[in-house]
Order: structure tokens, then C-alpha cells, then sequence
């Protein structure tokens, strides 16, 4: 029986990425995307695996209850939530329907397609789940000099990197993996989509992101930062992390007491 993985956010970029190579080292799969005819042009180039297409909006809860129910009936040794969408714009700015979209595509649906398919991942002692998550995900402490802000499509990022790493203490011991995937700027329609030309900056490919994430797996890797050489700069904020976590109190600090 071949191993099974779901990607959703299948019909391009990195969601596409990990299709093919998934599909190469012969996984079955189920694809997920909004675009009925790329998700059949998908399957049809892949006729040595059984690929599943499903066609679903992540931006809506029935959507997303679809996807998490073949989640959840489903045997998937894999589960990829990449699918995304970016709206860069001033809060102020941006439309509630956008914001909302870009929390049901980036916070919802990974919570609830993940918590849908851990249950049958422990009981098999096997799974692995990844977040394509992103750098953005760690520049909040950054100033206005760096724009955009994007303020909602970072914090969702950072809730992705928050609950991987999070929920793989869960699951340690369990047999299933979970991965926060952060690469940087990536060569795919993400931004062109949104209007912004991306042609001269230095892009990586999707291709590379996929054999970054594959083998940060294989490294035992809960974030993995594909452009990342030094991989202490990562360490040195999750040690700040725990530092700011356990060096509170239950008494009020100093700086907020009247002088």
C-alpha cells in the first residue's frame, strides 16, 4: 500500500512542488486546490500514483470542513497545509473579507485539517505534518522602515510556527513529525497574484523549498528555515523565547510600579 499525502494549495508554486515529488517517490495523493482544471491537469501527469483532486475554498468553513473530514477518514502518512494568499496592505486598509480570507486560509483551515488528521496519525504511530509557514513569521520586531507591515499575514505565519512547534511536544514519542516550513521570498505567482513584481529580487525556487523541507524532516527539524545557513540564529530566538517565557512572575515588574 502506498503512502498517502494530502497537499492543499496544490495547483502551484510550492503546494505543486510537493505534488511532484511526493508523486515521484510514490506517494498517492489528494490534491486540493480551487482550480478544478489545473488539479485534473495534475492528476493526468502523474498516472503511476492514484491522485485524488479535490476542488475546495479554504476560505470557507465548508471548505475547510470538506478537507478536514477526507482528513480525518483518510489513511494520510503526509499532510501539507500550504495553500495560501497574501493581501499586503496597511490594516487600516485592508477589507474585512480579505482579512478574513487570509485567516481561514492561514490560521483555520491548517488548525482544523491538522486536528482532523492527528487522531488517525497517532494511532498508525506515523505521520507527518507541514506548515508552510514563512519568515515573515519572525519580523515583527522589525521598525516601519520595513515595509509592508502586513500585519495579519504575519501574525498568521507566526501562529504556524507557534503551533508546530507546540504541538510536536505533543506529539513527541507518538511517531508523527510536525514541521513549520519558513522560507523567505519564493519564485511562484504568490505575489504577482496580489499585483506586486517580485522579477528583480532574488527569488528561491520552489522546488528547493520542497528538498528543504524533505529533508529538515529527516533532520529531526520543527521550523526549518530553507535560507537559513547558520542554523544558531534560529536557536538564539527560540532560547530568547524560552528566557522571556520562564522569567515571569506573579509579581508586577519594577518598570510598571509608581516611582
Amino acid at each position: 500500500m502506498n503512502k498517502l499525502a494530502l497537499v492543499t494549495g496544490a495547483t502551484s508554486g510550492i503546494g505543486r512542488a510537493f505534488a511532484e515529488r511526493l508523486a515521484a517517490d510514490g506517494h498517492d495523493l489528494i490534491a486540493v486546490g480551487r482550480d478544478r482544471n489545473r488539479l485534473e491537469e495534475l492528476a493526468a501527469a502523474h498516472p503511476d500514483v492514484a491522485v485524488r483532486t479535490v476542488v475546495a475554498d479554504l476560505s470557507t468553513d465548508d471548505g475547510v470542513d470538506a478537507v478536514a473530514g477526507i482528513c480525518a477518514d483518510e489513511p494520510l502518512t503526509m499532510l501539507v497545509n500550504n495553500a495560501g494568499v497574501a493581501h499586503y496592505m496597511p490594516l487600516a486598509e485592508l477589507p474585512a473579507d480579505k482579512a478574513r480570507e487570509l485567516v481561514h486560509v492561514k490560521v483555520v483551515a491548517p488548525t482544523l485539517l491538522t486536528r482532523a488528521a492527528v487522531a488517525g496519525m497517532q494511532e498508525r504511530g506515523e505521520g507527518k505534518i507541514v506548515n508552510v509557514a514563512g519568515m515573515i513569521a519572525f519580523s515583527g520586531p522589525a521598525d516601519k522602515s520595513v515595509m509592508p507591515r502586513r500585519a495579519v499575514y504575519a501574525g498568521s505565519l507566526a501562529h504556524l510556527v507557534a503551533m508546530s512547534q507546540t504541538l510536536s511536544a505533543e506529539l513527541a514519542d507518538t511517531g508523527v513529525q510536525v514541521q513549520a516550513l519558513c522560507p523567505g521570498v519564493v519564485a511562484t505567482e504568490f505575489h504577482s497574484r496580489q499585483g506586486i513584481d517580485m522579477s528583480v529580487v532574488p527569488r528561491m525556487s520552489a522546488d528547493d523549498v520542497v528538498t528543504a523541507g524533505l529533508r529538515g524532516l529527516e533532520l529531526g527539524e520543527v521550523v526549518c528555515a530553507p535560507g537559513v545557513e547558520d542554523t544558531g540564529l534560529l536557536d538564539a530566538v527560540f532560547r530568547a523565547d524560552l528566557a522571556a517565557f520562564g522569567g515571569q512572575s506573579p509579581e508586577l515588574a519594577s518598570r510598571y510600579r509608581a516611582g
